[in-house]
């Protein structure tokens, strides 16, 4: 679609220049609170199933990235929940990243590049990706984005299984129109800081 497109790389080139001296302070902040690199570089999955490198910066200690894997099962996924608001791997400087969703800027190279977009789904952990039924897979027929209709409708909270259910009623509904509401709505969900996106 030539309009999201465009919507997409006027928007992220416009923020990541605007924003350039807060991604330098957040980088430092990240930084100075543990060990380790100032970007998280984890590989999710996206359009079409590809694989592909997303950027974030960094809000956990090193090594604490897939521990979350040994409680997942698979027989249970419906109800998985990846956030945990008192989880320990969590630095202070990340929790608040996470709190405001400023980890989730670099994002906007993702977007740039083309491998995201500003709306669609959250990009999948390759090991929830695997177990997808052929339901399931569906969402992954757009593009993976910043925000989306699950984010606004409750962040990271929310279940597995209703995240999903807003992701494929996204990929049913998805129009220009459309995303334009969920990044309009999406500034006053991350204020009222209801989980993370």
């Amino acid at each position: 679609m030539i309009p999201k497109r465009i919507l997409d790389v006027l928007i992220s080139l416009i923020l990541i220049i605007v924003l350039s001296p807060l991604f330098l302070i957040l980088a430092i902040l990240v930084k100075l609170s543990s060990p380790g690199p100032a970007l998280f570089k984890p590989v999710r999955i996206g359009l079409n199933g590809q694989p592909f490198t997303m950027y974030k910066f960094r809000s956990m200690q090193i090594g604490g990235e897939k521990d979350w894997i040994e409680r997942f099962d698979p027989a249970q996924m419906a109800n998985f929940v990846f956030q945990a608001e008192d989880d320990p791997r969590i630095t202070k400087t990340g929790r608040w990243l996470r709190r405001t969703s400023l980890d989730e800027l670099p994002n906007l190279f993702n977007v740039l590049a083309g491998s995201m977009s500003l709306v669609g789904p959250r990009p999948e952990e390759p090991e929830v990706a695997a177990h997808y039924t052929a339901e399931m897979r569906r969402r992954l027929d757009v593009k993976p984005g910043i925000t989306g209709l699950a984010q606004i409708s409750g962040r990271g909270e929310l279940p597995l299984k209703d995240v999903i259910a807003k992701d494929l009623e996204y990929v049913d509904r998805h129009s220009f129109l459309f995303d334009v509401t969920i990044l309009v709505k999406t500034p006053f969900t991350v204020g009222s800081r209801r989980g993370a996106l």
